[in-house]
């Protein structure tokens, strides 16, 4: 069977951590648009930024890790419904979210609690420990961003170019032309937190509509394109 181009947006936020609607609106906004492949991948926190939001009375805005075990099964259960009602897939993921020493790094087909606060090296192992797909996210500075930000990922690109499945090549408006000409994998992705991101830069992908044989794709950088995707 000859394998389809399939519409993929791998780095989306809910209300269960910064994102501003739930799981549920967010499954039938992207299954309503024709979407093949999505990843939710809400936040969760080093200890540092933790305990500092904590103190300051704000939001941590992150799924907390007791709480870890109950998120995957919500999306669990909302993948089979994106698949029955949509024919969508839904992939399971996390952002593990560094904001101490500045290293956000998707987890896709996560199972299992990974402490942001580790080494980049040990959290992608954890990640791979798992079968899931280690994707190094904005690496670079966005626009509008303090110039002083120490993106540590881009950073030490040289030292992780091929630690990394894949490098967000694109993240809503934003291109990282640098992705493209160190020759890093790519995928591209919206980095959704509310309606509007849903029209922003995605991938498409030439793979069968499953879980292991898009990853196998990811991980080849194979027969993977960027696309914007439009309001019609």
């Amino acid at each position: 069977m000859r394998n389809s181009w399939l519409l993929c947006d791998f780095h989306i936020h809910t209300d269960m951590s910064d994102g501003s609607l739930p799981v549920d609106e967010v499954v039938d906004m992207y299954g309503s648009k024709g979407f093949d492949v999505i990843s939710i991948t809400d936040h969760i926190l080093d200890s540092h930024t933790f305990k500092e939001r904590e103190e300051k009375g704000e939001s941590v805005c992150a799924v907390r890790k007791d709480k870890f075990k109950e998120y995957l099964c919500i999306l669990w259960r909302e993948a089979e419904r994106a698949w029955k009602e949509y024919n969508m897939l839904l992939i399971p993921g996390a952002e593990v979210t560094n904001n101490h020493k500045w290293y956000h790094i998707l987890a896709l087909d996560v199972k299992g609690y990974i402490d942001p606060t580790l080494s980049v090296e040990e959290i992608v192992k954890r990640i791979h420990d798992q079968q899931a797909i280690a994707v190094a996210c904005h690496p670079d500075l966005k626009k509008g961003e303090d110039k002083n930000l120490s993106w540590y990922l881009w950073k030490n690109h040289e030292k992780y170019r091929n630690l990394f499945d894949a490098w967000e090549v694109a993240n809503r408006d934003d291109l990282y032309n640098v992705i493209g000409l160190k020759k890093l994998n790519y995928i591209a992705n919206s980095d959704f937190h509310e309606s509007r991101h849903l029209y922003s830069w995605k991938s498409l992908i030439e793979s069968e509509k499953n879980t292991e044989a898009v990853k196998s794709a990811i991980r080849e950088n194979k027969n993977i394109a960027i696309y914007l995707f439009r309001k019609q």
